[in-house]
């Protein structure tokens, strides 16, 4: 499999506290030969100022995020301890089903079923836990698992059907 092949466009939600994690979730896959393209915001220490100062208006924070999600042809959802309470994170998952993205979350290290956003168990059309081939298989559709963050097996609350990207 040539390079391009394996080149992924995704736009990963998550909590900004989560930013490492990308970081780590971008390296795991890249181990594995794939090159994720994130187009999520991660914004620098003065622009989260001005974000957390809520000195950016929210429609243009919206219009924003519309954009980068239409370009990714995956939303991946990461899963932290605090991913669950982020109005962004579940809006940006309501948003990626209306595009008819596929949506696959992913508990990072130490999450619990409890930290899951509500948008994601309804709009989900996987959540892996951490490990690398279970993402890609994820990413890519060849299957549709459903985990809990160990990784075992559970079953889907829904049958939510999603374009391969």
């Amino acid at each position: 499999m040539n390079s391009d092949n394996r080149q992924r466009h995704v736009f990963i939600s998550h909590h900004h506290k989560d930013d490492a994690e990308v970081g780590k979730l971008t390296t795991l896959l890249a181990e594995k030969g794939y090159d994720i393209r994130n187009s999520s915001i991660r914004a620098k220490p003065a622009n989260q100022r001005r974000l957390d100062q809520g000195l950016v208006k929210e429609a243009t924070i919206r219009r924003l995020l519309r954009m980068k999600i239409s370009w990714a042809g995956t939303v991946m959802v990461l899963i932290g301890k605090e991913t669950h309470s982020r109005p962004w994170v579940n809006w940006e998952i309501d948003q990626a089903n209306k595009q008819g993205k596929r949506i696959v979350g992913v508990y990072v290290r130490g999450a619990t079923d409890a930290d899951k956003p509500v948008a994601l168990e309804k709009y989900a059309s996987a959540i892996v836990g951490w490990n690398s081939d279970s993402i890609i298989d994820a990413i890519d559709g060849t299957t549709n698992p459903f985990q809990n963050p160990d990784g075992t097996s559970r079953e889907a609350t829904h049958d939510r059907v999603s374009l391969k990207c």
